[in-house]
C-alpha cells in the first residue's frame, strides 16, 4: 500500500513507450489560435486578457531590456499552469512531479541569466558575490557563501516545485483512500473526510497556479539582477 501511493508519480508507459512526451505536448493543443477576424470569440478574448495581465504584473520590476523575455516567460507560465491543472484530473499524470524535469527547466533558465550578467555587466555580476562595506577578514568567507547561494538557486527552484506538487497529490490520494473504508464503518466521518477532500482539492488548484507563477517570478528576479 505504501508503494502504491507513489505509483502515481511514475512516468506512464504504453507498450514500453513512455508517454511523458504526450503529457508535455498535449496542453498546447487546448489553447485556441488567434483568428484573422476583427472580433474574436469569448475564449480567445479571455485568453488575451489573461496574457496581458500576467505580462504586465510580471514585468513591472524589470527594466526595458528584460521585456525581451516576455514571450519566453509567458510561454513558460502557460506551460507550467496547463500541466499542473491537467494533472489534477483523474487518471492523469503530472510531469512536474518529476525532479529531473523541473531541474531540466530550472538549470537552463538560471544559467542563461548568469551568462547574460557575465556578458553584459561582469563587474556588477561578480559584485553580487561581495556586499559593499564587508570587513576585510570576512571577505573570503562571504565570497564562498555567496557562491554557494548562487549555485543553490536552480536546485531550490526545482525542489520547491517538485515538493509542493508531490505533497498535495499525496495528501489527496491518502484522504481519497480513507473515504471508502470510513464509509462502511463510520458514515458521518466519511462525509466529513469527503468535505476535507473537496477543500484540499480546491487548495491544490490554488497551489498549482501559485507554484507556476512563483517559478516564473523567481526566474525573472534572477534576470533582473543580471541586466
Amino acid at each position: 500500500m505504501a508503494l502504491g501511493f507513489f505509483d502515481q508519480f511514475l512516468s506512464p508507459t504504453h507498450l514500453g513507450i513512455p508517454l511523458i512526451v504526450i503529457a508535455l505536448l498535449f496542453p498546447w493543443i487546448l489553447y485556441p489560435s488567434p483568428s484573422n477576424r476583427w472580433l474574436n470569440h469569448r475564449l480567445i478574448t479571455l485568453q488575451g486578457r489573461f496574457f496581458h495581465q500576467f505580462t504586465q504584473q510580471l514585468f513591472l520590476p524589470l527594466n526595458r531590456h528584460g521585456h525581451q523575455w516576455a514571450l519566453v516567460f509567458l510561454s513558460l507560465m502557460v506551460f507550467l499552469l496547463s500541466i499542473h491543472l491537467l494533472g489534477l484530473l483523474p487518471y492523469t499524470f503530472t510531469p512536474t512531479t518529476q525532479l529531473s524535469l523541473n531541474m531540466g527547466l530550472a538549470i537552463p533558465f538560471w544559467l542563461a541569466t548568469v551568462i547574460i550578467g557575465m556578458r553584459n555587466q561582469p563587474t556588477a555580476a561578480l559584485g553580487h558575490l561581495l556586499p559593499q562595506g564587508t570587513p576585510v577578514p570576512l571577505i573570503p568567507a562571504l565570497i564562498i557563501i555567496e557562491t554557494i547561494r548562487l549555485f543553490i538557486r536552480p536546485i531550490a527552484l526545482g525542489v520547491r516545485l517538485t515538493a509542493n506538487l508531490t505533497a498535495g497529490h499525496l495528501l489527496i490520494q491518502l484522504i481519497a483512500t480513507a473515504i471508502p473504508v470510513l464509509l462502511v464503518s463510520f458514515t458521518p466521518l466519511a462525509l466529513l473526510t469527503f468535505t476535507v477532500l473537496l477543500l484540499l482539492t480546491i487548495l491544490q488548484v490554488a497551489v498549482a497556479i501559485i507554484q507556476a507563477y512563483v517559478f516564473v517570478l523567481l526566474v525573472s528576479l534572477y534576470l533582473q539582477e543580471n541586466i
